[in-house]
């Protein structure tokens, strides 16, 4: 199997495909590998030692090495972190002692002299500027230097990697996972899907692919290999063009199209030609796309194929020579005219997804209660025909539309992550409407649900937000998708960003914001307030052209406040999209470890940075009654400026949203188990050490050592396939 399937197996599973070579004695090779793996907070299943203890020692060192870089890449210790101060969290000085010491070494400086000197003249001085500011002052080998090794901590986290099958079901599985996955893929799991659907084009496919993206990656890796594509909407068709530019197949943005081979051709206009003979309504579909379908008909020059005339009917309702009303069109007709029992029987009648997305327009615009009961009568019926992450999704929404409006605030989220807030001038629902929609809904989920006789419940996962979305989360480790809640143990949080930019000199701000259970602000920490409540700042880097990293430590019982924002800003440069390589993080550690500023086995979670906006939310921390931290996941961006970013100039924007956020109520994996509960499953919480000695059905956060064969496991990493189709 080539690495980079194995790679893609190992970071999504987190298990390693059995491996396989000549048998021979690799048992201490084998240990070697797993305390190896530990250096970086992970370790070898029993099984998996043992199978590679059966095998030669140099089939055990490939194996080594290559696990080795995929598991370094997903908890960030593929880089190397430097700092700013050397023996960070040692010995950071005062912001105000910082700066006068730059100040000192500059007007010291032979080279640098005379341009401080004529700055202070001026009046005016740029402390950016100064020659000892924002590069490293030291080598990364003479930052290792004055550091100690860390100390164990039984609270240091260690994953385990579990034996897989082997590599072709490995991949396979995986394939089938992502392909017929019922939540929209985040962008790294689709270009992940794209690799997949290459190599397995040809070999066991999904019964069905219920997401559109998904059809599109899929599509576009069988019409490389000569399979036929799989087409039932004519915008299925454009997604595929789309693919084939390596443009964006979610239709956001404007692709460019290229120009196509004849096979490609072809099979594009044979596959509309054949969806709009089998249903010419399909047509009124075009219309929400028509300058794409207009740019991809330059390209596909359908008048060189006379015999396909249906999809010439396509390019003529783009560019307006044939008339195709829209679905929705009709609908809005309906609704501008004040028939709303009516547009609930037609959406109910030929759109049952759409009448849930319309639900709360539709309750709202009624005129009374004989129209709010034909409504509520449609979504009976039209329950059974929607998708199971569509209900779920209205769910969430319709319980969190109990009370009046006064003074309420709405945030939403976009599928890229960017927040924006405004005031909800929304009347409410009444409350007997909620209440039935919710008994409806919960109903419709439950008869969906598997219904296993044992399950096996790890308590840290109950508040995980259910993953309605893939885009509610970013790649990487220990990342759970926005709205989760997750227990924070340790004395000492530390956050850490790092980036490597791609084309400009990039200067990322890390920044930390604490606020009061009003989220009003008590403090900060950034490059402008390197120390306060025992908290300490790395130190600002404007220029690295390798890579940079910065870090704030902060003792967690020190802390004078309800809630900590770590913040990533972008100061100058390329932005999140752009730069080479970004991602933030965060460790724990106990108060007596030490160690380097940057340990792999205490990191708890490591998230890529990719996203729209200046500014990175990536979660929120926040003490309860009782003393305890929590993470609240966010998975957020704000505009910001164009450049100049920081902490003090977001403080308020970044309080109302997270204000309006903490405010939401999300569904979660809670709210799933007590509705297999409802069906007779009996429930068993995790103690942690022991599991059940027969099959059992595990949600959790990670995959226990000796589940008993035939076990269906859940974990943040496929828990997609918790959700009903």
């Amino acid at each position: 199997m080539a690495h980079s399937l194995e790679h893609l197996v190992v970071r999504h599973t987190r298990r390693l495909p059995s491996p396989t070579g000549p048998a021979g004695d690799g048992t201490a090779v084998a240990r070697r590998f797993d305390a190896a793996l530990m250096t970086a907070g992970f370790k070898l299943s029993t099984e998996l030692i043992e199978r590679l203890s059966g095998l030669t020692e140099a089939t055990v060192v490939g194996t080594a090495v290559r696990t080795l870089a995929t598991v370094r890449e997903l908890v960030g210790d593929h880089v190397r972190h430097n700092v700013y101060f050397v023996d960070f969290p040692a010995n950071v000085p005062d912001t105000l002692d910082f700066w006068t010491a730059c100040l000192a070494e500059a007007l010291d400086d032979g080279d640098g002299r005379a341009g401080t000197v004529d700055q202070l003249r001026a009046g005016v001085l740029d402390l950016l500027s100064l020659p000892s500011y924002g590069r490293y002052q030291h080598t990364y080998e003479e930052m290792l230097a004055v550091h100690d090794e860390l100390i164990a901590a039984a609270g240091d986290r260690l994953t385990v990697l579990h034996l897989g099958a082997d590599a072709d079901t490995e991949v396979t599985a995986l394939y089938l996972a992502l392909a017929g996955s019922t939540a929209p893929l985040g962008e790294e799991h689709l270009r992940d899907l794209a690799v997949l659907a290459e190599h397995g084009a040809d070999g066991p496919q999904p019964e069905v692919i219920p997401v559109r993206e998904n059809r599109a990656v899929v599509n576009a890796a069988r019409i490389r290999v000569g399979a036929a594509p799989l087409f039932d909407t004519v915008t299925d068709v454009l997604r595929l063009a789309c693919a084939l530019a390596d443009g964006d197949v979610t239709l956001r943005e404007p692709t460019r199209f290229r120009a196509l081979s004849r096979p490609h051709r072809r099979a594009l206009l044979a596959g509309l030609d054949a969806v709009v003979a089998a249903s010419p309504a399909k047509l009124s579909d075009v219309s929400a796309h028509g300058e794409a379908w207009k740019r991809l008909g330059e390209r596909l020059h359908p008048h060189e194929y006379p015999h396909w005339p249906h999809a010439a009917e396509v390019f003529a309702v783009a560019r307006g020579e044939r008339r195709a009303p829209s679905f929705d069109s009709r609908v809005e007709e309906m609704l501008v005219r004040g028939d709303v029992a009516g547009a609930a029987e037609l959406l109910a009648s030929h759109a049952p997804g759409r009448l849930f997305r319309a639900l709360d327009r539709l309750l709202r615009g009624a005129a009374g209660g004989e129209e709010r009961e034909a409504v509520l009568a449609a979504v009976e019926r039209a329950a059974p025909e929607v998708s199971g992450r569509v209900v779920l999704s209205v769910r969430e929404h319709v319980q969190n539309r109990a009370g009046g409006s006064g003074g309420a605030r709405r945030v939403f989220v976009n599928r890229e992550g960017k927040a924006w807030v405004t005031d909800d001038a929304r009347p409410p629902l009444e409350d007997s409407d909620r209440r039935r929609v919710i008994e409806v809904l919960d109903a419709e989920t439950r008869r969906r649900l598997p219904s296993p006789e044992r399950l096996l419940i790890d308590p840290d996962v109950l508040d995980v937000a259910l993953p309605l979305s893939g885009r509610a989360a970013s790649a990487g480790l220990g990342v759970l998708p926005r709205g989760s809640v997750s227990p924070v143990e340790g004395e000492l949080l530390r956050f850490f960003t790092y980036w490597r930019q791609a084309r400009y000199t990039t200067d990322l701000d890390l920044s930390a914001l604490v606020l009061d259970a009003d989220y009003s602000t008590v403090t900060w920490l950034s490059y402008t307030a390197l120390t306060d409540v025992e908290g300490r700042h790395s130190g600002d880097i404007t220029e690295a052209p390798d890579g940079a990293s910065e870090f704030i430590d902060l003792r967690l019982g020190a802390v004078r406040g309800t809630f900590i924002v770590p913040q990533v800003h972008v100061f100058s440069g390329e932005g999140f999209d752009e730069v080479a390589e970004g991602f933030f993080g965060f460790m724990l550690r106990e108060g007596e470890q030490r160690g380097r500023p940057f340990e792999p086995r205490t990191v708890r979670m490591k998230s890529d940075l990719r996203g729209p906006g200046r500014v990175a939310l990536p979660l929120a921390f926040r003490r309860d009654d009782e003393g305890r931290w929590h993470a609240h996941w966010l998975h957020l961006y704000l505009r910001g400026a164009p450049s100049a970013n920081r902490v003090e100039g977001h403080r308020v924007t970044i309080a109302v949203v997270m204000r309006a956020l903490l405010g939401r109520t999300h569904l979660t994996v809670r709210h799933l188990v007590a509705l297999m509960e409802e069906s007779g499953a009996k429930t068993t919480l995790w103690d942690g050490r022991t599991v059940p000695e027969g099959p059992v059905t595990y949600i959790g956060l990670e995959r226990p050592e000796g589940l008993a064969p035939g076990s269906r496991v859940l974990t943040p990493e496929n828990l997609r396939d918790l959700l009903p189709a």
